[in-house]
């Protein structure tokens, strides 16, 4: 696989493997996104100075508003921290 395939294989199963925790395992409950930005991306947690940090950040990726975070909401999520994280979004 090329590194792109690779990086999108990886996505589904990291989503995968925490939807997985408890109710349906086509999204993430708040509990199941909480413990994946604690183990996957431990430094953004702690560079967030607000324990309601991950709260707001759950709300926000909650788009159609039915308090779970399904595949296409975590990726825009993935895209937008990568995003800020290099400095590369929208320039307007």
């Amino acid at each position: 696989m090329t590194q792109l395939e690779t990086a999108m294989a990886m996505l589904m199963k990291t989503f995968d493997t925490y939807a997985a925790g408890e109710g349906s395992k086509d999204t993430l409950s708040k509990a199941e996104v909480k413990t994946l930005l604690e183990k996957e991306l431990p430094g953004l947690l702690k560079s967030a100075k607000n324990p309601g940090e991950v709260d707001k950040l759950f709300k926000s990726l909650d788009f159609n508003g039915d308090s779970e975070v399904d595949f296409s909401e975590f990726v825009v999520m993935v895209a937008a921290l990568t995003c800020a994280c290099h400095d590369r979004g929208s320039k307007k």
